[in-house]
């Protein structure tokens, strides 16, 4: 088969640039990847905070931290509508990497074999906040879009979600820093 004939049928193994003749398709468009590792970090993160949430139902913080699992969930299902509507395709195995991936990151050390830290709800919030900083700055990348992809998006959406995120942000600072100074003052 020649290398035209490879590039017709789709085929990329024929020598030189054969497949680098072809145009960039869902499997290799950059915005697909980039959202779906986006997709990724929300599923992980939306994990996290449901769980963090459900930890903490009953402290002081509680019913913050609910509304920001809540949040974070919306925020999830928002980049999804996102990507059905620049016709992107969600790749399943790196939805299922970031429920896997928060699972394991239960496993990590902290200082106890059998139950659970103190220091586990700082690094949890910090994780947290670290999640939603990548999100505003998906938020704030998807706004900065120009050409034909940018008609598909929502500004007021996107705008209410970049000023979210940055709400969320504050809020798992200030979450944060009171649950770091309560371990970390020798406490």
């Amino acid at each position: 088969m020649t290398r035209a004939a490879n590039t017709a049928t789709g085929d990329a193994t024929g020598s030189g640039n054969a497949g680098a003749a072809r145009s960039a398709g869902p499997m290799t468009d950059p915005l697909a990847i980039y959202l779906n590792d986006h997709l990724l970090g929300a599923t992980s993160g939306s994990e996290l905070a449901r769980r963090v949430a459900k930890r903490h139902a009953m402290s002081p913080a509680g019913a913050t931290l609910l509304r920001v699992a809540d949040e974070i969930a919306q925020d999830r299902a928002a980049l999804l509508r996102i990507m059905h509507g620049f016709g992107l395709p969600v790749r399943r195995y790196r939805t299922a990497a970031g429920w896997l991936l928060e699972k394991a990151g239960r496993a990590k050390t902290n200082g106890f074999l059998v139950r659970r830290s103190p220091l586990s709800s700082v690094l949890e919030l910090e994780a947290l906040r670290l999640g939603v900083e990548g999100k505003r700055l998906m938020w704030q990348a998807l706004h900065a879009l120009e050409g034909p992809r940018s008609a598909v998006l929502d500004e007021e959406q996107l705008t209410g979600l970049l000023r979210r995120a940055r709400e969320q942000s504050a809020t798992l600072e200030e979450l944060q820093l009171k649950a770091a100074t309560g371990v970390l003052d020798g406490g």
